[in-house]
């Protein structure tokens, strides 16, 4: 039996009533109420209502068929919302807040300021102006687009006499060829534009061609995010400690002497004519700066060119249930972490999306995973997680979808310098600490009130400070490799020992700038390019080594402790600096090995044509250092008409396609190329 009755109903009315057709005001708020409780007969009598409040209750949809001609106000915090569409259905609708439904998103924002086209307030904010641009400019854009694709791809396709079955199949493909190629705005709208895109190509089909869209409805289909067009999003610093929100109040550094060509920027001045003419080398790539941004202040100063800005990792792709997301080449949404806050930002646009501060913290290490969790229903759902640790030892555990820090894991009584999850195990976290030590955590996965349960599994112990590590691609689950203070190790992290505190099982040495063989050194730069070549610094200045992982390190080698010499397969000519913590990433879909230096510049390696004769020459190395591809210049950048100098990069990432590179400095300027 239903929740609402005619009684109930005249009792919570505003003021209480005697007849339903007289309410204007009613509160059913806080009655537990689920979807099933929402009888259409009943509230079809209420022809009058225009306010009504249905907070704090177990809703996940509202049914289509509610008849309420005159409602307004429209208030449904703290439920369980999934989906806004139904809200169509009250076209007077003027305010409208959710707040605090977990599974609604800034998609979903958009979809009711396209449906309502009255709705002033969204949430408590006058959203009147970007309704407008969503409406009027946004529908344009797609319209224009969507009609150019057909009239490119399709209208031709279509014969003078077409029967049904032609019609069908040629609807289906436009409609999966549309979703796929059409894109305008952010990665974070990408659902929304789908949305809309498939709208759209439905009218036009209807309007223009008369074809009958009575016919199934195809699945939403994902596309490439490639288009630099951007929508306005609406934003609001957060201020509050554990808290995520939107963030537009950041400064934008322009170079000086910007232009927007696609230059091929100029290489260092090692190189000699003849490094630079090889055979063997690549061609330099095109690469335009797109984006600096300032968006780490301290209290979000103007003045701070102090921060620090030390990781940043690219947002993975979400699985859609049984149906791979192919929605972009690959994700344009990257995180940044530095000083107290982590961000979430476009690289297209430049926007940041969302921003997370902790004024006591000083945040290190960010790193992503997708968790597969419970919603109502029982029904599972995808969604990506970012974990974020730092100097006060505790990771920071963040819905980012839904907004939300839902959770903290106090791992280390010391800082935590880098974190990351394994690929094979969506809730296995490694954190390494500053206490000499790197933990493996099970974060667990929270159910649908944000409970979780997070377990040690395992200890490293490490003989000095680890600072970057790495799982060994072909066995993920057996080997971890970690760069420290004072060398290069490995551990034994399989499961099934019983051993739960474990010593390092090899320890790598590397040739001295003498040309001897030793294992004291500083590893700060520690990565793979592929499932065997590893990459590392700084052994010594000037230098990165490639080296073999399979064959410096027996996996049959009986013992913990062991000495290993590393098999060196070539070296990378680099700065000749001194200095420490300027690390380095691989691009292993490119073949690319990036690594910042002390004067704002960029190293940049193609090694595609030299990973095929290390995999079949064993033993073999290059006779000479290989020089840089590329050397990125950093741009002479002004704040104030001062110019900025001694501008340190302490982290270089690629996206997993080499579109975008995100570059990190030590004077909190957050530096966007694409590859063009």
């Amino acid at each position: 039996m239903s929740k609402i009755t005619t009684e109930l109903l005249l009792e919570r009315a505003v003021p209480r009533s005697t007849r339903l057709r007289k309410i204007e005001t009613l509160n059913l708020s806080k009655l537990q109420l689920k979807t099933g409780d929402l009888d259409p007969r009943l509230f079809s009598r209420l022809r009058h209502l225009q306010k009504l409040d249905l907070s704090d209750n177990l809703l996940d949809k509202f049914p289509n068929s509610l008849t309420l001609p005159d409602l307004r106000v429209l208030n449904c915090n703290n439920n369980k919302l999934e989906d806004v569409t139904a809200l169509k259905q009250f076209p007077l609708l003027e305010e409208l807040t959710y707040e605090n439904n977990v599974y609604l998103t800034l998609n979903d924002d958009y979809k009711v300021m396209f449906l309502l086209q009255n709705l002033r307030l969204l949430n408590g904010k006058d959203i009147t102006k970007l309704a407008n641009h969503v409406r009027r400019v946004n529908s344009r854009k797609l319209t224009s687009k969507v009609t150019a694709h057909w009239e490119k791809f399709f209208r031709d396709q279509l014969p003078e006499k077409y029967t049904a079955e032609q019609v069908k199949s040629i609807k289906k493909k436009f409609l999966k060829s549309v979703q796929t190629n059409v894109v305008y705005g952010p990665s974070s709208l990408s659902e929304f534009t789908r949305w809309r895109v498939k709208m759209i190509a439905e009218e036009l089909l209807a309007c223009s061609l008369g074809l009958d869209l009575s016919t199934d409805p195809e699945p939403e289909e994902t596309m490439d995010e490639n288009e630099e067009e951007s929508t306005e999003s609406p934003s609001e610093a957060a201020e509050d400690v554990d808290r995520v929100g939107d963030f537009s109040s950041y400064v934008t550094v322009t170079p000086s002497k910007r232009k927007r060509n696609h230059s091929k920027l100029g290489s260092g001045n090692k190189r000699s004519k003849t490094q630079a003419n090889t055979e063997e080398e690549a061609e330099d790539v095109s690469a335009e700066p797109l984006h600096f941004l300032q968006c780490h202040s301290k209290g979000n100063s103007r003045e701070d060119f102090k921060t620090q800005l030390w990781s940043c990792v690219f947002e993975p792709l979400l699985d859609c249930g049984a149906r791979k997301d192919p929605i972009m080449s690959s994700s344009r949404t990257v995180a940044t972490c530095g000083g107290e806050s982590v961000c979430l930002i476009d690289c297209e646009t430049g926007t940041v999306l969302k921003k997370y501060k902790v004024a006591t913290e000083e945040f290190f290490s960010v790193a992503w995973t997708t968790l597969t969790m419970v919603i109502s229903d029982s029904r599972k759902k995808s969604h990506n997680i970012l974990a974020a640790a730092g100097r006060r030892g505790i990771v920071k555990l963040i819905h980012v979808a839904a907004d939300f820090c839902y959770g903290e894991i106090k791992a280390h009584k010391k800082p935590i310098a880098t974190v990351c999850f394994s690929p094979t195990q969506e809730t296995h976290l490694f954190t390494a600490s500053y206490d000499k030590r790197i933990a493996l955590w099970d974060i667990g996965i929270p159910d649908c009130d944000y409970n979780f349960k997070a377990s040690q599994l395992l200890v490293l112990e490490a003989l000095s400070i680890p600072l970057r590590i790495a799982l060994v691609p072909t066995c993920p689950d057996q080997y971890l490799l970690a760069g420290c203070e004072g060398g290069c190790f490995a551990w034994n992290i399989k499961l099934d020992k019983e051993q739960k505190s474990r010593p390092f099982e090899a320890i790598f040495q590397f040739p001295d700038e003498d040309g001897s063989m030793t294992t004291s050194h500083r590893v700060d730069g520690l990565a793979f390019l592929n499932d065997d070549v590893v990459v590392s610094k700084s052994s010594k200045p000037g230098c990165i080594y490639l080296w073999s992982w399979s064959r410096s390190f027996d996996t049959k080698g009986k013992g913990c402790q062991r000495t290993l010499s590393a098999v060196i397969l070539a070296e990378l000519e680099w700065s000749p600096t001194d200095l420490s913590y300027l690390t380095l990433s691989t691009c292993p879909a490119k073949d690319y090995v990036f690594c910042g230096d002390e004067k704002g510049s960029v190293w940049m390696y193609n090694l595609s044509n030299y990973t095929a004769a290390w995999t079949s020459a064993k033993g073999k190395r290059s006779d000479r250092r290989i020089p840089p591809t590329q050397i990125l210049k950093w741009p002479e950048l002004r704040e104030n008409g001062e110019q900025l100098t001694e501008v340190l990069i302490n982290n270089v990432v690629s996206d997993p396609t080499f579109t975008y590179l995100v570059v990190l400095t030590s004077v909190n300027i957050t530096a966007i190329w694409k590859k063009s």
